[in-house]
């Protein structure tokens, strides 16, 4: 009997201490997963005088930016460029393709303009009764232009170390802008990569004008082009044709141009591919 009150006894313990050994304490089950911020980049705020507002930037440094203080970066400025735009994933394209076993990107510096009003600061006045009427605040994309040349690109050259090379990406009326700066004030880019560009605004008027803009003497070095579209229609087709081919036939202002057609892109997926290819065209180099 003491025998079999000694074995119950020693088994009683053997599973009470297998059970505290196996069992995750409470203090265990209260404490948190480590967590620490995944950080992809900072946030800027400067003022501008052009524009009397507070502008936000989204900034992007390269990896290894803060181990040499003498090592200078080409900067890409993204128009749309807010966090829930199309920050995040431009971002990781440069990311991917500077990583030393891709190479095709130089490491680059990316400035994320966050978006207030695009169809103010996009589009320049316009004549059509309709859009004048749905879009009342457009037409003010000189302003921006001047924002551009005189508050934002002085910060940025003033605050991060940057080498003269700049990138403008532009999609819909992004692209438009864009297009505008080509044609209208060249000396403040390098390169322009352009989706999908709104070229009916103000009945394709800036088709018409290319031409003539583009005959106008430049102190502007010639810029290298790329310009996709997706599938668009006929007439956005049309319009973006035409101007492609007015830039090719103007080499002393284009160097270089090319035109990529992604018909199986719609307007609201094709900048992603668009981008991508752009840098695999312009950047990669000879194997």
């Amino acid at each position: 009997m003491l025998l079999s009150n000694l074995c119950k006894s020693a088994l009683s313990y053997s599973v009470l201490l297998l059970l505290l050994l196996t069992a995750p304490s409470a203090h265990a089950q209260s404490q948190p997963p480590k967590r620490e911020p995944f950080v992809l980049g900072h946030i800027d705020r400067i003022k501008s005088v052009q524009l009397n507002e507070e502008r936000v930037l989204n900034i992007y440094l390269p990896e290894g930016y803060d181990a040499d203080p003498k090592v200078k970066y080409p900067v890409i400025y993204l128009l749309d460029g807010s966090a829930d735009e199309d920050f995040i994933h431009i971002v990781g394209l440069v990311q991917y393709l500077t990583f030393p076993w891709i190479d095709v990107l130089p490491k680059s510096i990316v400035v994320g303009i966050a978006t207030v009003d695009r169809r103010r600061d996009f589009t320049f006045p316009t004549h059509n009764a309709k859009d004048l009427k749905d879009y009342p605040t457009t037409g003010k994309s000189a302003a921006f232009m001047r924002f551009i040349e005189q508050d934002l690109q002085p910060y940025v050259e003033k605050t991060y170390r940057t080498n003269g090379q700049k990138t403008i990406i532009g999609q819909s009326l992004g692209g438009l802008f864009a297009m505008e700066v080509l044609l209208k004030k060249p000396t403040l880019f390098n390169t322009y990569i352009i989706a999908s560009p709104s070229l009916w605004w103000d009945d394709e008027s800036l088709v018409a004008q290319a031409p003539g803009l583009l005959k106008q003497s430049s102190k502007a070095a010639p810029a290298n082009v790329f310009v996709a579209l997706g599938n668009e229609g006929p007439e956005m087709k049309k319009a973006t044709e035409t101007m492609v081919a007015t830039l090719r036939a103007t080499p002393a202002r284009v160097s270089r141009i090319e035109y990529v057609p992604l018909p199986e892109e719609t307007h609201a997926t094709i900048l992603h591919r668009a981008v991508y290819k752009a840098f695999e065209t312009l950047y990669k180099k000879a194997k």
